[in-house]
């Protein structure tokens, strides 16, 4: 099963695969050696990367995130400020410190190395560290794969791991939908109880309340900041952030008189997000970074223009939306690498869709119709990031998903929650879906707008 605080983590942009994923192998990679003992025999360091992460890792940060991850650092606390400077600092001195302590040489030309084209068979993001000792030889060599919403499993895990070896801690485990009904139906609980049951086997109620509001808390202030940064975002494309202008527009001539006009500050509030997420600044992953402004868009939208909203609606939607995460991560997956954008966007439209409708007192046939409305109409959407950055046609997306979202959820709640298509039926469509699309379409920027829109961006 997976945990609530799995699917909505602390960290910073711009992608949870790319680089979220990576900074965490990295500093795995770190502390295997420390538990091993051999760290202090450590003269350099290598780090190949494939896959999505070699074509787009540039773009998306990639490097960045390998060479904080093995000085130690976490996505979790590393301050955004300082990005830029440490892995300068690094690029020029070519030596970096091993877990904060352990001084090694790294000349980023030579010993981070972009395997272009080549994808190992388990998975498209993977990493290969290996540390070499005082003569050169190979002391270690470990592989990792970043699969999609920050998650990051080894090479022998997968290997080795079994269903009879693992012990699931939560009471009500489910891996469909259908699954999920029956927890529902015999425990006369809806699934937001659900949900809090399994989180209460890993730590108290109101730590888990609490861990909730504190990751609202994280989103809103990615919404917050995004109003006021101006400028143009990192990468060469010249993108430039528009929230700010959005929101003076909105907040000094808004249009009363449009019934509508609640869609443009949804949009603001997707964008704020994107393009924090497209700087580097700190996001929440919903379920990755790439899709992370749908969910606080909507969860904003919920508290400021629907009636009576409250900190329980706020609770329920993010059980809710865990619950629908969960499913997709278990049947299908979170990674654009595997599915392309429906595995984020249409993950993230289809999780707020339910979460909202969960807020707004929906029931479970209601919550399941928002849900697979939401991702029904992304099935097909190809990742195609233009010069492998975060901004086009990612940052707008996460706009049509938030309102999509709403959609979904309004077009439920308007029904009695009967609907032909099931959400199981959805997500193993989405499945098919994705391992039907060609490679090309599926983060590596080869295909769609990121062939056909001329750019002149320096690699490195």
């Amino acid at each position: 099963m997976v945990s609530l605080f799995q699917l909505f983590s602390i960290g910073i942009g711009p992608s949870s695969s790319h680089t979220v994923g990576p900074m965490r192998a990295a500093r795995l990679f770190g502390n295997m050696l420390k538990e091993k003992g051999t760290i202090c025999s450590v003269k350099k360091v290598t780090v190949e990367l494939y896959g999505s992460l070699a074509m787009t890792g540039i773009g998306h940060g990639t490097d960045k995130a390998v060479l904080l991850g093995l000085e130690g650092e976490t996505p979790e606390d590393v301050d955004p400020d300082i990005v830029e400077y440490r892995t300068a600092s690094i690029s020029q001195h070519q030596e970096l410190t091993l877990m904060g302590e352990y001084p090694i040489s790294f000349d980023t030309r030579q010993d981070l190395i972009f395997h272009k084209g080549k994808r190992l068979p388990y998975h498209s993001n993977a990493l290969r560290f290996k540390a070499f000792d005082l003569d050169d030889k190979v002391m270690i060599n470990q592989l990792y794969y970043s699969v999609g919403g920050g998650f990051v499993v080894s090479h022998e895990h997968l290997q080795h791991s079994s269903a009879e070896e693992s012990i699931d801690l939560m009471p009500y485990p489910f891996k469909t939908y259908q699954e999920l009904l029956q927890h529902c139906e015999q425990k006369q609980m809806m699934i937001h109880d659900i949900v809090m049951e399994n989180e209460k086997a890993l730590r108290p109620e109101h730590q888990v309340r609490e861990g909730i509001l504190r990751i609202w808390e994280a989103m809103n202030g990615s919404i917050e900041r995004g109003f006021f940064q101006e400028g143009i975002l990192p990468g060469g494309l010249e993108v430039k952030r528009r929230a700010p202008g959005l929101y003076q527009q909105l907040s000094t001539n808004g249009n009363v008189n449009d019934p509508t006009e609640f869609m443009d500050w949804v949009s603001l509030f997707a964008l704020s997000v994107n393009e924090e997420n497209a700087a580097g600044g700190r996001v929440v992953t919903a379920p990755t970074n790439g899709a992370a402004g749908v969910i606080p868009a909507v969860l904003r939208y919920y508290l400021e223009f629907t009636p009576n909203p409250t900190e329980e609606g706020i609770i329920r939607f993010f059980l809710t939306a865990t619950a629908m995460g969960t499913l997709y991560k278990l049947g299908a997956s979170i990674s654009a690498a595997e599915m392309g954008c429906q595995g984020e966007i249409g993950v993230a439209c289809s999780m707020a869709a339910a979460g909202l409708t969960s807020a707004l007192n929906g029931t479970n046939g209601q919550i399941e119709n928002a849900a697979e409305i939401g991702m029904e109409h992304h099935l097909g959407l190809t990742c195609d990031p233009v010069a492998g950055l975060v901004q086009i046609p990612c940052i707008e997306r996460n706009t049509m998903g938030a309102i999509q979202a709403i959609t979904s959820s309004k077009l439920a709640l308007r029904g009695d929650g009967t609907h032909r298509v099931s959400l199981d039926q959805v997500i193993k469509a989405m499945r098919q879906t994705g391992e039907d699309m060609k490679g090309t379409y599926k983060e590596t920027s080869e295909a769609g707008l990121a062939l056909h829109v001329p750019v002149n961006v320096p690699e490195c």
